[in-house]
């Protein structure tokens, strides 16, 4: 047989049997925990453990959203597998669910919509541009400096990539960029919204774990300004090297000029970090406060934005947010029966029976993290494993702060690679490029950020050190 056979596509009725497969395959789940429930086999507590991860991965290899799979298999199985009591899993709904911090979603999600649509975005990018924008890069850099800034304030990657994608990447080619660089540079950018507080994620994280939600933000400041400067090297390195065009020298009055347009957008990042630092604001609260703040500031100050498109923010981040409170309610659930067939501890015991340390430990959870980003988006992820594996973290010592920020690292990597990085996606609306050609864009960004990773997890302090200073700890 030649080479070229096995490149050959699979015929229609092999694609046909392969979609039936995939249909039948939870349907046979179904019908195991159903043969259990009524005595007709007796499955080992091992594999009836595994049943839940068996049937949530076949309703996912369906093509069913996330958040339905969920919920499907947890009902599944607490009523066929389990002998838990309605009442109890109606009180674990309502009760996993009144976490004062899951009200901070909604809040930052509408904050970073009034500041996507409010003129800040285009603001900060002037801004970053005549600081660094005369290097070499110019606005390759200038586009990561923007989306470093706009990351303070938003709390969401995608945001941030449609942000100051949209303006930066159409001044990037007029410039004589490459197309390929400058999506690069703002995909993986972008990925800062999630690492550089306030950040969505994180507080997901927290809700999951019952982490300090200030702690974590606080925690992100100094590994978010970390990848921010390597994400910028890389940049300016590529940029050098290839002779890139760069932007004439701004004066200081025109630097002075510029931050004042953007002043009103910059203080956001005061008023969330400062008053969470000073106790003046929770988390929460710092939200909320976030969402009245861009709201005055897109409609009355910068006046991008009018009264008749404030109904349409309101109805976007609606969506948005009722999409991811539905995943939370699900995951709660999925977390109570991880809990009630004591899966996380039966897997702590384990791996300290094997003898593994934490550094074992952590480069597991990394290859684990990186290739659940291959199938799931990452609000996912972190409500699916951090319950499991949140335990293990605890019985090896390792601290739970450390833990969320390498979690939030690991998800920014996800976001960027194919074939659910959403970072792809939406630079892919902006630049009109395929996903492959804008996968392989991004390879020397990826790169860097995986060896940001390696150091993000193998050195604590340089999450914990800023908490420890404030006297957070």
């Amino acid at each position: 047989m030649s080479g070229g056979a096995f490149l050959t596509p699979a015929a229609p009725g092999e694609r046909k049997g392969l979609g039936r497969a995939l249909f039948l395959a939870p349907l046979f789940f179904i019908l195991i925990c159903v043969a259990q429930k009524l005595g007709i086999i007796e499955l080992p507590n091992g594999l009836r453990a595994g049943m839940v991860f068996f049937l949530l991965i076949s309703m996912m290899l369906t093509g069913m959203p996330i958040s339905i799979a969920l919920g499907m298999t947890v009902l599944i199985f607490i009523f066929t597998m389990t002998n838990v009591p309605l009442q109890s899993v109606a009180l674990k709904l309502f009760t996993g669910i009144e976490k004062f911090e899951i009200m901070a979603i909604p809040f930052f999600i509408l904050a970073g919509n009034f500041l996507t649509h409010g003129g800040v975005a285009r603001r900060m990018i002037n801004f970053a541009t005549a600081m660094v924008g005369h290097w070499h890069g110019g606005l390759g850099l200038a586009a990561v400096m923007a989306c470093a800034l706009f990351a303070a304030v938003s709390g969401s990657s995608p945001a941030t990539v449609v942000a100051i994608g949209s303006v930066i990447l159409p001044a990037m080619v007029r410039q004589g960029f490459p197309p390929r660089f400058g999506a690069g540079v703002v995909t993986t950018a972008g990925a800062l919204g999630i690492l550089i507080p306030p950040s969505i994620v994180m507080v997901l994280y927290a809700v999951s774990t019952n982490t300090s939600v200030g702690q974590l933000f606080i925690a992100g400041v100094i590994p978010g300004l970390v990848l921010a400067t390597m994400l910028g090297i890389t940049t300016w390195y590529r940029a050098w090297k290839n002779g890139y065009p760069r932007q004439p020298k701004a004066s200081f009055g025109e630097q002075i000029r510029a931050f004042k347009e953007s002043a009103w957008g910059l203080f956001l990042i005061i008023i969330v970090i400062g008053g969470i630092y000073t106790g003046f604001f929770t988390p929460t609260e710092a939200a909320a406060m976030s969402a009245v703040y861009a709201f005055i500031i897109a409609v009355f100050v910068y006046k991008d934005m009018t009264l008749k498109d404030v109904p349409r923010v309101l109805l976007s981040s609606a969506n948005m947010s009722a999409m991811l409170l539905y995943i939370i309610t699900n995951a709660v659930l999925f977390s109570f029966v991880m809990t009630n067939e004591n899966i996380p501890q039966a897997m702590a015991q384990w791996m300290t029976d094997q003898g593994f340390g934490w550094i074992t430990f952590l480069l597991v959870v990394n290859v684990l993290l990186l290739l659940a980003g291959n199938v799931m988006e990452p609000s996912s992820i972190v409500l699916i494993l951090a319950p499991i594996l949140f335990p293990v973290a605890m019985k090896l010592g390792i601290d739970p702060v450390h833990f969320g920020i390498l979690i939030t690292v690991n998800m920014e990597v996800g976001m960027c690679h194919p074939p659910v990085g959403l970072n792809l996606y939406v630079a892919s609306g902006i630049t009109r490029m395929g996903i492959t050609e804008l996968t392989v864009a991004v390879w020397p960004w990826l790169l860097t950020m995986l060896v940001f990773l390696v150091l993000v997890t193998y050195w604590p302090a340089m999450s914990l050190w800023l908490p420890t200073v404030l006297g957070m700890r």
